[in-house]
């Protein structure tokens, strides 16, 4: 009984622009476009939810939501087939070598490795079949036939913890290290936390000791 109370001890990280070096919903629809050329006429509607984004006019989810209708009418089978064939096409080459070591030797010494990400979880998965951790999380959708639509909170912030918690089941843990491009919660929880910046990684914060 005394073993369930031991704390997890977990790494957590984000996707784009810190594991990734790119934005991989930028950079996933440019490959749907090799295969949809069709679909640059959502190029202009991508630009104005970033913008209203920007300007705080819409949340995150609903960001999501509508940005990602460059989607529309692909059903998730065929959305998963060219995420599959993206992800082979940049990894390893497009992703912080530096992180992905540092990731080997936690994994070697049986560290929880988390990936907390906004990207759909729809893209995101095949990545994790090329590169193995224990779990990720990614903003959830459901496809109605015709369109994506956000499945819950996007996972941006405290809904980044959330997803982790509820992938813990309950389970004491502790986040030893923390890894994003932005000032984020994630970074606020960990006792070691690192910004990532155009591939350089930095400390962010380091908490003195109790």
């Amino acid at each position: 009984m005394e073993h369930d109370k031991e704390e997890v001890r977990v790494v957590i990280f984000d996707l784009n622009g810190t594991f990734y070096n790119e934005s991989s919903k930028d950079e996933f629809y440019k490959f749907i476009l090799t295969k949809r050329p069709k679909r640059i006429k959502y190029l202009l509607q991508m630009g104005y939810y970033n913008l209203l984004l920007k300007l705080h006019q819409i949340r995150q989810t609903e960001f999501k939501e509508n940005f990602f209708n460059y989607l529309d009418d692909l059903p998730p089978a065929q959305v998963e087939a060219y995420a599959k064939e993206f992800w082979e096409r940049e990894f390893p080459s497009n992703f912080n070598q530096d992180l992905m070591h540092r990731f080997d030797e936690f994994k070697a010494q049986n560290i929880v490795l988390f990936c907390a990400t906004g990207g759909l979880e729809l893209y995101v998965k095949p990545l994790f079949d090329l590169y193995k951790i224990d779990a990720f999380a990614g903003t959830k959708v459901t496809y109605n036939g015709h369109t994506y639509l956000a499945d819950g909170l996007a996972c941006k912030a405290e809904e980044k913890i959330a997803r982790l918690e509820q992938y813990l089941k309950g389970k004491p843990y502790k986040i030893i290290e923390a890894y994003s491009d932005s000032k984020e919660e994630i970074l606020n929880r960990a006792d070691r936390a690192f910004l990532v910046e155009d591939g350089e990684i930095t400390p962010y914060q380091q908490k003195e000791a109790a």
